[in-house]
């Protein structure tokens, strides 16, 4: 039902929030109770003075009679609807049921949005867990502490007399294990403790420079400007950060400076202006290789863009090397990613740039086009093969719908959060219940 036949139940509430009985609203509106009533019941409808009129009466502007508060909870709804497909809401009565019942509405659309949350919560933790090096290093060095512990206590209780050399020898590995596994205890309650603190969540050295890179918004004015230099501004951004992540972020940084050089800032801001979020065309355009067409873009603050875009990179085994995530395109954060990204079909098809309509299960129904390419890493060298780098910009579709002949594919983030449960590329099974997610 379209929001202007809901003005009359929007009177309605409006007069019973007032404490007005119909006839004395319509007595001062100058209007007969039964026609009020059938305004009230959207059976007649409303406008011009009377409106006016009837709005001044109840003390309210009359947009709010006509368009009602519950524009936003509106689009709220429907998002929710969308990220439960299959499900068969009823999308044409939306606005009908967010004006007869607001709070139960509200109710329904505050609690889609906490179960999106909830869902990228587990999403995050759930890569933490799955991925993450130190704990899995600590969980490896206990079980194996442990195991040699039970070895040497299963020799000495074993029936028959061992020399007292022999025991002292056993008792010190035991003594000397039962240590370490205290002290790899300590250290995997502490770090684990520490992960419950947004603050302390970083330990390994990809996830403190993308820490300083989201803060950074991934665009560094120093470096567009030519006002410092990469190991400047690496030693500025890396105060406390380990070796090793000011080791990565250096590196980064270069690239980016060089990446400057070759396409300036003022030039690609005029140039996007042209080109649009099209890496191929702006690389056309600049005269320079599509992958750095797509760092670039990705480069871009907020304002130069109608959308921000994000940008994955990886190497030859699969491995994220670089992630510049957006809101409705979630990327892991440690390892690979789902195994149907265009980025990783790049690969196979080395120098050929491959766009694609894709879209994950799970959130927003909104679409993206992703743009992988996979070039070769360093100089050519003398009978050795190429080592690959396959760089996927994720730009949004500003299409409500799917373009003539174009197919959307379902994407997942990894396979341990994904709910396609029949998907081909499956390496393991998903801690995630529900329907299966629907092909578009």
């Amino acid at each position: 039902m379209p929001r202007d036949t809901l003005t009359g139940s929007r009177i309605r509430e409006r007069r019973i929030m007032a404490g007005l009985r119909q006839t004395d609203l319509a007595k001062r509106a100058e209007i007969s109770a039964s026609y009020l009533n059938l305004i009230e019941h959207n059976r007649r409808r409303i406008g011009g003075t009377l409106l006016r009129r009837i709005a001044g009466i109840l003390g309210v502007e009359q947009a709010l009679l006509t368009d009602g508060a519950e524009a936003t909870l509106v689009a709220s709804l429907r998002e929710v609807a969308s990220d439960q497909r299959g499900v068969g809401a009823e999308l044409d009565q939306v606005e009908e049921f967010a004006g007869r019942f607001p709070g139960w509405a509200a109710l329904l659309a505050g609690t889609g949005r906490r179960v999106a949350a909830l869902e990228r919560t587990v999403e995050t933790l759930t890569d933490r867990m799955t991925h993450d090096p130190h704990l899995a290093a600590s969980l490896h060095e206990m079980l194996t502490t442990v195991t040699a512990i039970r070895s040497a206590a299963s020799i000495l209780a074993e029936p028959g007399e061992i020399e007292p050399e022999w025991q002292m020898r056993f008792h010190r590995n035991i003594y000397d294990d039962s240590a370490r596994l205290a002290e790899t205890s300590r250290g995997l309650v502490s770090y684990l403790e520490a992960a419950d603190d947004a603050s302390a969540a970083i330990s390994v050295p990809q996830e403190e420079v993308d820490a300083l890179l989201e803060t950074a918004g991934h665009h560094f004015a120093g470096l567009e400007a030519g006002q410092t230099t990469p190991d400047a501004l690496a030693e500025k951004l890396t105060g406390g950060a380990s070796d090793a992540a000011q080791d990565l972020l250096r590196r980064g940084l270069q690239r980016y400076a060089e990446d400057v050089e070759r396409l300036p800032e003022a030039k690609l801001r005029d140039l996007v202006t042209q080109t649009g979020p099209d890496p191929l065309a702006l690389a056309q355009a600049a005269g320079v290789d599509p992958a750095l067409a797509m760092r670039r873009l990705a480069s871009l603050p907020e304002d130069v863009l109608a959308d921000p875009v994000g940008l994955v990179i990886c190497d030859a085994s699969g491995t994220l090397t670089y992630r510049k995530p957006l809101p409705d395109f979630a990327m892991p954060r440690f390892g690979s990613a789902c195994p149907l990204w265009p980025l990783y079909r790049a690969l196979n098809r080395p120098g050929m740039m491959l766009a694609e309509y894709v879209a994950q299960p799970g959130r927003a129904a909104r679409r993206f086009r992703a743009f992988a390419l996979a070039q070769p890493v360093g100089p050519v060298q003398v009978n050795r093969d190429p080592l690959f780098q396959a760089h996927m910009l994720v730009v949004p579709d500003p299409a409500p719908a799917p373009a003539s002949g174009a197919q959307t594919g379902l994407v997942g983030v990894t396979c341990r959060i994904c709910s396609r449960s029949r998907c081909a590329g499956r390496r393991e099974p998903s801690i995630l219940g529900g329907p299966e997610a629907e092909e578009f």
